[in-house]
């Protein structure tokens, strides 16, 4: 048996630790919650008396009673059912450390390690130690070998409770203390078990007095279980001890283990019945399929072996078709029965052998080797006609086939060799020129490449004329005829080629010389047409710069196109000098013919006319280039000037936005002090508003010149626009915030002081530091004096201070406003928090007070979609001040736009409703 660490001491708190694995140290100082030592000591009594009850004994006094260890042993040996030795009869201390030894010997034999608890402080009656020893029997002997679903212990005890009430309305058993604080979930378990014993759709939730008194007395009257709690202890705790509440449930796991048992055993009766009922109609199944089955295998198998031929594909196809519905229709749910009849017949045996019966038998001829016997026929019956099928119409297949193919190549064939013979008896080369001649030798090495590829198409209609004789084709008669055509027309024009092959070789080399220069001229003149093309396409190009460095880039590519044109000149003049020599030997020799270069169509009239195109583009191109320089050196000079402006006045703006949120979240000086500071600041800006027009003119400037960028800095003109409406809607709404202040300040009566002193409480609840709390802050402040208001009047104080919805509550709309008892009573109760925690040296102070209701807004002075918000400008991407949706255009937050440097609000600015002074 496993060691079970248990430490004491005995507290009250909830452990979430197995429970039969304690804390190995005990602080002996920890002292026991009082309602829940109560209840310890009402259940572990009861308990112990409904064992001691057996022997005829019980105990009043718990740690008493037991100081003796006579009781102790003798409860011991009732819940064991074994005999403890012999106990001391003396009165003496010694006789009585003695008998709780025994007592503690026997529980550590059973697998219990007992830590920090000795045989002198159960003597001495201590009641942490004693209580502590009782939790300890109990789990071992009561608790530890409980086991549902391979949990044990109190896991066990849980689960068996939660299966048993999963049915039950109102019950959702989590733990051991508040889950059965309704009394509920004990009944749900009575009911569950001894329905007559209570009518459970009756009860009701709202009573849970009623429910615990009535789970008690019936447990006590009908169920031999002693009422070991008071339902009025249980309810006036928040958390019921949870080993208490253990220690009752598990006498309620013990009563019903019996009843359990009994319904378990009728439980395997029914399934026994169940099994053999089950085992005959598998029997009866398993003959019926193999017959129906068998009875199918023998019609089928006759039809698979007849194979006659037939003599047209169409038949044969027919009969494939056939063959192909059987393998796709009839045999599939055959194959699934005979499937589903090994299954069956396995499962039965299985179950036969399970259950201890004799192994089933089928009739004879339907045993399982007797279907697979009968199956593997049909498999290789059909396994025959399928390669039969294949093979016949794979022959007649092949027959059509080379029917047709002998057909078609001979038909190609045909069509390709009319009019070679009166091609090739042609003398058309003897009154041609040179070109013609060189032009009419390649068609004819060309029909030769042709000619040679047709020879295997030749061999290819013989070779299928020989295999149609061999396979007994019906017409065999006109394909050798068609053969015969085909092979002698081969032959002559065989003769032909070769004739014509010689004279054209002879006309060739007397005009040789000529197309050697035409040649040179077509290789030369296509390149060097090509580069005059490319070059006036560049020339002529547009050309789209931003910036000095890519004008620069151009200019020093067309430089380098400058240094090639001598070069390209010497090519000129090249070409035209062959063009020149082909004229002398024309002339020289009295050659007929045309000069038209065959190989180009590039004359020297269109290389002269092009090469004076591109002499005139090359000096227009550097003036274009020039004068686009000169624009982007004035495009930088309008770009620099900008940046130099928008530096100074970024980081101008975002400093007058740090000292305004300063200024406004400064507790020190009086509010006129405050007033009087941002008025100084407001005269400035207005006096900066040059700057801004002035920076203005200069962006204005660079949208005529289109320009788009600027690397000199990351300021925009709509970043500084928004910057300098941002300041001065963030100074006007600071000053509006202070003159309210004011206001309320002289309407209530309010202090300097105490104006002070809200301040600091609710700076100190404004956890991000933005001049305004969420809900969950406000609650916080509340709670921190003591008012922990319920959903409903919490949310009717929200209504009141924050009539918009969302979700903020700033200082001003915190302000009290309202003349009525309960406001006076919320400012007194908060100023004398104040006091007492600054007289006790606490470093906080507490917000507001709860009584919020007569705490009201005005709407914003702003129209609502021209409302600036805290939460709008924390995902600034960037923001305008004009509208909300704006402010997701962009994506780059200038440092001015630091949001937490500025006191916004993220509702409308508060001030007094003439309805809060009635």
């Amino acid at each position: 048996m496993n060691q079970i660490e248990l430490s004491v001491p005995y507290d009250n708190g909830y452990e979430p630790d197995d429970y039969m694995m304690q804390e190995d140290e005990w602080d002996r100082d920890l002292l026991l919650d009082p309602a829940w030592e109560k209840q310890q000591r009402k259940t572990f009594t009861a308990w112990c008396n409904s064992h001691l009850r057996k022997a005829g004994t019980q105990i009043e006094n718990i740690e008493e009673d037991f100081r003796n260890g006579l009781k102790l042993m003798l409860l011991l040996e009732v819940i064991s059912g074994e005999r403890l030795p012999k106990p001391d009869r003396g009165k003496m201390r010694f006789h009585k450390i003695a008998n709780v030894n025994k007592a503690l010997d026997f529980i550590t034999s059973k697998g219990v390690k007992l830590v920090s608890i000795g045989a002198e402080e159960i003597v001495d009656g201590n009641v942490k130690m004693t209580l502590g020893m009782i939790w300890t029997i109990i789990l071992r002997f009561a608790i530890q070998d409980i086991s549902v679903e391979e949990t044990s212990a109190k896991e066990g005890l849980l689960l068996w409770c939660q299966r048993k009430t999963a049915p039950y309305r109102n019950v959702n058993i989590q733990n051991f203390h508040v889950s059965w604080k309704d009394g509920l979930a004990l009944c749900a378990l009575i009911h569950r078990h001894r329905p007559d014993l209570i009518d459970y759709a009756k009860l009701n939730k709202d009573d849970p007095l009623g429910n615990l008194n009535l789970a008690f007395d019936i447990a006590e009257k009908h169920l031999d279980i002693p009422k070991m709690l008071d339902a009025e202890d249980i309810l006036n705790t928040p958390k019921p001890d949870e080993r208490a509440i253990m220690t009752y449930v598990s006498c309620f796991y013990h009563a019903f283990a019996g009843a359990e048992q009994a319904e378990t055993a009728a439980n395997r009766i029914c399934k026994v019945l169940g099994v053999n009922q089950e085992n005959e109609k598998l029997m009866v199944d398993y003959e019926r399929l193999a017959s129906e089955l068998l009875e199918w295998i023998i019609r089928t198998i006759p039809w698979l072996e007849n194979r006659v031929p037939e003599k047209t594909m169409l038949e044969m196809q027919r009969k494939l078709e056939d063959f192909r519905d059987y393998r796709r229709m009839h045999k599939p749910p055959k194959v699934q029965e005979k499937c589903q009849l090994e299954i069956s017949f396995n499962t039965l045996q299985t179950k036969l052998r399970i259950s201890n019966r004799p192994a089933f038998m089928p009739s004879e001829g339907k045993m399982v080797s007797d279907i697979a016997s009968a199956w593997q026929g049909l498999e290789q019956a059909e396994k025959g006609y399928e390669e039969w099928l294949l093979t016949e119409i794979r022959r007649l297949e092949r027959l059509d086939h080379l029917a047709e193919k002998f057909r078609q190549k001979a038909t190609n064939h045909e069509t390709w060799a009319a009019g070679k013979e009166e091609m090739l008896t042609r003398k058309d080369y003897e009154s041609a020129s040179l070109m013609e001649v060189r032009a009419l030798l390649r068609k004819h090495e060309a029909f030769e490449s042709d000619l040679s590829a047709h020879q295997d198409r030749v061999e290819q209609i013989a070779a299928i004329a020989q295999e149609l004789n061999e396979l007994d084709y019906h017409d065999v008669a006109s394909v050798n005829q068609r053969c015969q055509s085909i092979c002698d027309l081969w032959d002559q024009l065989g003769t032909l080629t070769q004739k014509r092959r010689e004279a054209l070789e002879r006309t060739e080399k007397l005009l040789e010389t000529v197309e050697q220069l035409f040649l040179e001229y077509a290789k030369r003149s296509a390149p060097f047409n090509n580069w005059m093309e490319g070059a006036m396409e560049d020339l002529q190009d547009m050309f789209i710069v931003h910036t000095i460095e890519e004008v620069q880039t151009l200019i020093a590519a067309h430089e380098q196109f400058k240094a090639t044109l001598p070069e390209a000149d010497a090519e000129r003049q090249a070409i035209l000098g062959i063009q020149q020599e082909v004229l002398k030997i024309f002339q020289n020799y009295g050659i007929r013919g045309d000069l038209t270069n065959p190989y180009s169509t590039i004359t020297t009239e269109e290389i002269a006319i092009k090469w004076d195109k591109v002499k005139k583009l090359v000096p227009q191109r550097d003036s274009l280039l020039q004068e686009e320089l000169a624009r982007q050196h004035a495009n930088e000079r309008l770009r620099r000037q900008f940046a130099a402006q928008a530096h100074l006045i970024g980081p101008w703006i975002q400093a007058r936005m740090e000292e305004i949120g300063r200024c406004s979240m400064a507790m020190g000086g009086t509010l006129e002090d405050q007033m009087t500071q941002l008025k100084q600041y407001e005269h400035v800006i207005v006096s900066y508003k040059p700057n801004i027009d002035r920076l203005e003119g200069d962006h204005q400037l660079i949208q005529e010149s289109l320009i788009f960028d600027n690397k000199h800095t990351n300021y925009t003109m709509e970043h500084i626009r928004v910057g300098w409406e941002l300041l001065l809607t963030t100074i006007a709404r600071t000053i509006n915030e202070i003159e309210t202040q004011i206001l309320t300040r002289d309407a209530k009566g309010i202090s300097q002081e105490q104006m002070n002193e809200f301040r600091s409480s609710f700076n100190h609840f404004d956890r991000k530091k933005n001049g305004a709390m969420d809900s969950d802050d406000f609650r916080a402040c509340l709670i921190s004096m003591g008012y922990d208001l319920g959903e409903v009047e919490f949310a009717r104080i929200m209504m009141l201070v924050d009539p918009n919805t969302s979700g903020i509550v700033s200082f001003q709309s915190s302000l009290p406003s309202g003349s009525s008892l309960q406001t006076r009573c919320v400012c007194e109760s908060f100023l004398q928090t104040r006091q007492s925690t600054a007289s006790a040296g606490c470093p906080h102070t507490p917000a507001l007070g709860p009584c919020l209701e007569p705490w009201t807004t005005l709407p914003s002075p702003l129209p609502s979609t021209e409302r600036v918000t805290f939460n709008s400008l924390n995902s600034y991407k960037p923001f305008t001040v004009k509208s909300e949706k704006v402010c997701e255009s962009q994506n780059i937050n200038p440092p001015f736009m630091n949001t937490a440097n500025f006191p916004l609000k993220s509702h409308t600015c508060s001030m007094y409703n003439d309805s809060a002074f009635d």
